[in-house]
């Protein structure tokens, strides 16, 4: 796969899960409404700090099954399949999908940046499905990027933390979509998600049969 490519995929897969309601969007609600702007980058700063030693433990522990075809496959198949099912929830729910307010996030007291930090990492390791998109999504895209190495490890990521910095920073800066324009953005990220989906079962589909 192409470094570009490695990047584009890895942003708009990351961008589609941050863009569905769940528990990091809304600490991100609550501080940004309780303490302004820069709620949004330590929120996204505390949710990289978990993510870093998880890839630093897929890649130095996983390292020689990243590039065995079996593992490779299975690999392609589950990500394919977590794909497709996020593409379909994110489509069954466009019709009353919305972005919440801060009402809705409960904003409290104004907390200090560590604590926004901390709010970021809590809420990212508590979250069941953070795991599940490592576990599928995330490692084939890191066994995509192996052949480049670090170099490709650190295109992945930087695409990675951007989608979620850029989305999060727009949600503390209080740049709201319109419903309509955010159920349509989730509707197109949906299909891409769809499209990706079939590309990760197809090359996982190849590994395990042989070209």
């Amino acid at each position: 796969m192409p470094l570009i490519l490695l990047f584009i995929t890895a942003f708009l897969t990351a961008l589609s899960g941050a863009l569905m309601p769940g528990p990091v969007l809304f600490v991100t609600l609550r501080h940004s409404a309780a303490g302004g702007r820069g709620a949004g980058p330590l929120v996204v700063a505390g949710h990289a700090l978990v993510e870093v030693p998880l890839v630093a433990a897929i890649v130095l522990g996983l390292r020689e099954l990243l590039q065995g075809d079996a593992f490779l496959g299975m690999v392609g198949l589950a990500g394919g399949a977590v794909l497709l099912l996020m593409s379909a929830v994110m489509l069954r729910s466009l019709r009353t999908l919305h972005l919440p307010g801060p009402d809705e996030a409960r904003p409290g007291g104004v907390p200090g940046a560590m604590g926004v930090v901390a709010a970021g990492a809590v809420t990212s390791v508590s979250n069941p499905y953070f795991f599940l998109w490592w576990a599928t999504i995330g490692m084939g895209l890191l066994a995509k990027a192996a052949p480049y190495a670090l170099l490709g490890y650190g295109v992945f990521y930087v695409g990675h933390v951007l989608a979620d910095l850029v989305w999060y920073s727009a949600v503390a800066e209080s740049v709201h979509l319109s419903d309509k324009a955010y159920r349509l953005l989730v509707g197109a990220l949906a299909l891409c998600l769809a499209g990706f989906a079939v590309w990760f079962a197809w090359g996982g589909a190849e590994r395990l049969i042989g070209r």
